[in-house]
This record gives C-alpha cells, structure tokens and sequence, in this order.
C-alpha cells in the first residue's frame, strides 16, 4: 500500500488530500472535471464554488465563524487561501470564487506528494485507503456503488429538511408539550385535573396554538413569499418525493389544517378548548436543545423563513440553528455507519467526507476533509505497521471535542438518529452551559471561549 486515494477534488476531498500529503504520504486525488460535469458544474478547477461565494460570518460569536478560527488554529489550508482572496462583504468572508478555486487547485498541483487524475471513479478500490468526498451531485455509477457499500436503505438523494430552533428560543408561554391525542382535554374531564394531568406529561412535541387570525395572516404571508430557484434536475427529482410546505398551501387555505398543521388531538391550556391550527416541533438531539418544525419542508428564501415563520405564535424571537432545504444532495445515513472520524464502522479502511456524510456548508465540508484526511495517515500507519489491534487503532484516532464546533459536528453526524437529517454549524449541536444566560451574544462568546481552549489542547496532543 504506497498511497491513500481521495475521490472528489471539492472542498473536502482537496483539503483532505493536503492534510496527507502534508504528513508526507502520497496521494491519489481523483476527480472527473474537466471530463465529466454533474449538472451544476461548469468550472474545470477544482474546489468550485457553486452557490453563494460566501464562506458565512467571520465573526466568533457565529458558530462558523467559530468554526472557521478552529481551522485556522489547527492548520487547515483551504481557509487561508479563502483569506487571501476574499472581497468586501461586511462581517463576512466572502471570496473570489475564480480566483479561489485556481488557488486550489495550484496548491494540489505544485504538491509532490500529489497525484490528482483527472478521470471518474465508478468502483471503490478494495485494497487502498480510501476517503470518498464526491459530494452532493455524485454520479449516478459511483452512487450505486456507495449504495452497495453502504446498504440501499443508508443513501439518500434529496434533502427535504425542516428548520431547526433553539428549545431556549421558544417562547414557552404559548407553546406547550404534548402528543397527539394524549394531551388532549377529555369530554368529561374536570379541567384542574386535565391541568395536573398534563403538567408533568412526557412528550416528544412542543406544541404552538394558531387562532383564526394568526393562522389566516401566516397563511397570507406564505402563499406569497419569494422561493428558491431548482435546477430542472432537481424539480423532477424533489417533488416526486414531498412537497414543499408553500406548495401545499397553494392548494386551498385549509390544506395545511387538516395536513401539517392539524389541530385534532390537542387543547390548548389558554383557551381549554382546541385550538384553530398547531405547529409541532419535534427534539432534533438527545441533548434536547435544538427542535425541528414538524412538516415544514420548504423552498422559501432564507431570510422569508424568517420573516414568516416568526409569525407563528412561539416562534416570535426564535433562534433558527438551520432553515428548511429542498435540493438535490446525494448523502449516507452517516449515524448508523460512521463513526467521529468520519470512518466506516464496518470498513476501517473507507473513510467519507464533505457534504455527502451530512454535514451541510462549505466550512463543514472543510471540516470534514480536516478530519478525513488526518485519520486515514493514522489508519495508513497501522496498516503499513502490520498491526491488527483494535484497540491500538482506536488509540491512535484524532477525536476532537464535542465542546468545538469541528468535534460537535463529527459527533452529530455519528450519533444515532432515527430522523438524521444534514446539518451545518450552530451552537446548539455543542454541549450547553450549565449556568443560563439570556443574552445570547454572551453565551456565544463564552461558547466561542471554550473552544478555543480545547483547540490549544488539541494542537499539543492530537496534532503533536
């Protein structure tokens, strides 16, 4: 074995390949461009950038912009570069996406240990270590490799996920926990001994009651707001398998009544009496700090999510850790077979990474790669070593803690999660403070602080 291959020269795959060749490994970089593009590639560098060519906040009390000061730290390559070619763009870093991708793609080039191969992979080799980061558009061969790798059912081919808020951002004055049917006022039931019943009552909702006029002035706003552009790919794709919560509404003012938001079962402990509409969210993490809105699967604008999901009763100042996304985005149901590592529990010679491992963003792919790249040098190690040792193996591994925001993403992606769906970086996939703190700014700020504690740590003992 005298090389690690990485298949996917994006973001993850080409900062994974820097990170082995750094520690003076070679490496197999495949990527297909310039001979084969998916459907939203144009650019023959690698690392395109193909939305926005902004990298987020730079800001530490942002949870990527947290995130990126962590890379920075740790000696990642691709954020200094973006650095170097960043344009006006307020608190955020933003880039010249030409420019940066041409960067990119010299410093892989001008690197001895690198071998990039400008063709496309379709079987997964068998006998090398091997990182795949071929992203959310990867082709449909290699897709069905990875389908046999991983098991049919553990890959997926859209992302039709709800928005996510903080639990300490909803205003619990309205909302209130409960199931369907469990919470609900019996006909005959003496309403302080529905209160007591109630009051202690396990759940796995928070539950946020409409009236008549809040629910028709939520409606007014949706069926009007600005949506997101598809792909024509994409929209073949997408609403073959769910629709879009703003296209439900489209149907009539009562669809969303008798389908999302579906008031049966419930009373809501203002009024004693069932409510018009509810929206559900449903705990997202086993810490229980962070819920999805149940059914709000959308293609609304970002900055429209905001606007008019906060004029759902509850949600007025909620804190928005994701928004809802319809798109086409290849990626494995990485809790039931990746470990913090990014490494196949089952294969501990594949390693995945980049957006196709769930973790959603350019600075999260990054991220990913980071970690990818320095554990397939430790695994390459042991093998080349001719040690068959689990537990020499596992020693060996670069676990970062959950209390940064590069170690909460690997751990969530990880975690077992019957409801797994993609995630970028916020504060509330890392373990919360155990004193509360309202002023949110603070909190993030001490949140920020204690990363970057860890991260001194880490670069004495992990990257040592």
């Amino acid at each position: 074995m005298e090389e690690i291959i990485v298949i996917g020269g994006g973001l993850a795959g080409t900062e994974a390949a820097l990170q082995i060749a750094k520690r003076k490994i070679k490496v197999k970089l495949y990527e297909m461009k310039p001979n084969k593009f998916s459907e939203a590639h144009t650019n023959k560098n690698l690392a395109e950038i193909v939305c926005s060519n902004s990298f987020k906040s730079n800001l530490l009390t942002n949870a990527c912009g947290l995130l990126k000061e962590e890379l920075r730290q740790l000696g990642n390559f691709l954020i200094p570069i973006a650095d170097s070619v960043n344009v006006p763009a307020g608190q955020a870093l933003a880039v010249d996406r030409e420019q940066f991708a041409k960067l990119v793609t010299d410093k892989i080039n001008e690197n001895t240990y690198i071998e990039l191969i400008r063709e496309e992979i379709t079987e997964i080799p068998k006998d090398k270590i091997v990182i795949i980061a071929t992203g959310p558009l990867t082709s449909d061969k290699l897709s069905d490799e990875i389908s046999k790798l991983t098991g049919s059912d553990k890959l997926f081919f859209y992302d039709a996920a709800a928005p996510i808020v903080e639990r300490d951002s909803i205003n619990m004055n309205i909302g209130f926990y409960g199931d369907r049917y469990s919470q609900e006022r019996e006909k005959d039931e003496d309403v302080e001994d529905w209160k007591k019943r109630i009051k202690n009552q396990k759940a796995s909702y928070i539950n946020l009651p409409m009236n008549k006029e809040e629910y028709e002035k939520f409606y007014e706003e949706l069926i009007k707001a600005e949506v997101v552009t598809l792909h024509e790919f994409e929209k073949r794709e997408i609403f073959e398998g769910c629709m879009p919560l703003e296209v439900m509404a489209k149907r009539g003012i009562n669809t969303l009544r008798f389908g999302p938001l579906k008031p049966v079962g419930f009373t809501d402990p203002r009024t004693g009496k069932r409510p018009y509409a509810i929206v559900q969210l449903r705990q997202d993490n086993l810490e229980g700090n962070i819920y999805n809105i149940v059914g709000f699967q959308t293609n609304l604008k970002y900055g429209e999510q905001k606007r008019i999901f906060s004029l759902i009763p509850g949600l007025e100042k909620a804190d928005f850790v994701k928004y809802g996304v319809m798109h086409r985005n290849t990626y494995i149901n990485s809790t039931q077979i990746l470990d913090d590592t990014y490494n196949m529990e089952e294969n501990n010679n594949i390693y995945f990474a980049g957006q196709i491992t769930g973790v959603e963003g350019y600075v999260e792919s990054i991220s990913s790669g980071f970690i990818a790249g320095i554990n397939a040098v430790e695994r390459y190690k042991i093998v080349k070593e001719n040690i068959n040792n689990d537990y020499e193996y596992k020693k060996r591994k670069k676990v970062f803690s959950e209390k940064t925001i590069i170690g909460a993403l690997a751990k969530y992606i990880s975690t077992e999660n019957k409801r797994f769906q993609p995630m970028n970086a916020n504060f509330g996939i890392v373990p919360q403070l155990e004193e509360r703190i309202k002023d949110k700014k603070k909190k993030y700020q001490i949140l920020a602080e204690r990363s970057l504690e860890d991260i001194k740590i880490h670069k004495k003992t992990i990257l040592e």
